[in-house]
């Protein structure tokens, strides 16, 4: 089949070394340029493998290329969504790293104006194809862990003191930058929550703004969800993790960089026993299986797993979280 033509706006984004990954999938994508206006983040880019030997063009001139499709916009987070709406109004389908702004009222329209089009906004949540979610999923659809009661998850790590500068700029906080993450993955067990309360804290010995300690507390009919982020907790990655109990059992997924589960099951189904048990799953590789499903979609052979409401939930909650305003 065609190669999917596909270009990247901005080398700004903590992620934006994920246009490696497009680069290999030469089966599926051509990489037919970049575009940097940043000329201090270009000249750092230009040497790094996956900007080596590209195309360094304009925004109008990589809009313009002859049957282009799609755009990974990877900017700094602070210009995502004028990109992203950039890109809709051109009419090519995007992927848009996280997260989705601080501008609710434009993501909403960028969704409006993408749906209307037939086009697809793909978000940059990482774990969204973690072969530990993958198994997550089938569980739930299988109704194996009965009625959900019960989500808790955390994502932290240490962040340098320049780093912490940058975060800073965020009202939001640490939720805002990392959490995103993971209240993806809340909304896609238990949907949009009724209400959210936030527990921003600064709590790091350091002289500055940085909401560096922040936990959620999702409210549904039925259940609870709890949403940590910090990052000032010392080997977090390790830590990192995501706990489902239901009715008839429980799911828990650690770490969720490399992922492992551990699960108990209040009777045998299918291959797995009742009681507590370990699975091995094997690597996870970050933002490869995103691309696959991309090209998938773009070429009609599938629909999105994930739809615009969801996405507009996700963000919804993260803002929430983060006590910033919807309108």
């Amino acid at each position: 089949m065609a190669k999917i033509k596909i270009g990247q706006i901005g080398v700004g984004h903590a992620h934006a070394g994920k246009l490696g990954v497009y680069r290999r999938l030469t089966d599926d994508f051509e990489v037919v340029g970049i575009v940097e206006s940043n000329d201090d983040l270009r000249k750092r880019a230009e040497g790094k493998d996956p900007y080596r030997d590209l195309t360094w063009m304009t925004q109008e001139q990589l809009l313009n290329v002859p049957d282009l499709q799609a755009v990974m916009v990877e900017t700094e987070v602070k210009n995502l969504l004028d990109t992203a709406e950039s890109c809709i109004a051109a009419g090519k389908h995007v992927h848009l790293d996280k997260p989705a702004g601080e501008n609710y009222p434009q993501y909403k329209r960028i969704l409006n104006e993408a749906a209307s089009k037939h086009l697809m906004v793909q978000m940059g949540y990482m774990y969204r194809y973690s072969p530990a979610i993958i198994m997550l999923r089938e569980f739930l659809n299988r109704g194996w862990l009965g009625d959900v009661f019960e989500v808790h998850t955390v994502m932290s790590k240490v962040v340098d003191a320049g780093t912490r500068k940058q975060l800073a700029e965020y009202p939001g906080g640490i939720f805002f930058e990392l959490a995103c993450h993971i209240t993806d993955l809340v909304i896609g067990i238990l949907g949009k929550p009724d209400t959210v309360h936030a527990y921003p804290r600064h709590s790091g010995n350091y002289d500055d703004m940085l909401l560096d300690n922040m936990l959620a507390v999702c409210e549904y009919p039925k259940a609870t969800a709890t949403i940590k982020s910090a990052c000032i907790e010392v080997d977090g990655f390790a830590r990192r993790h995501l706990v489902v109990c239901g009715t008839e059992g429980t799911f828990h997924i650690q770490p969720l960089d490399d992922p492992a589960v551990r699960m108990a099951l209040s009777q045998p189904r299918g291959k797995y026993v009742k009681g507590y048990q370990d699975v091995t799953l094997p690597a996870f590789e970050r933002y490869s299986a995103d691309a696959i499903d991309m090209a998938k979609i773009i070429r009609g052979e599938k629909d999105s797993d994930f739809s615009y409401d969801h996405d507009l939930a996700v963000q919804e909650t993260v803002l929430r979280a983060c006590n910033l305003p919807l309108e």
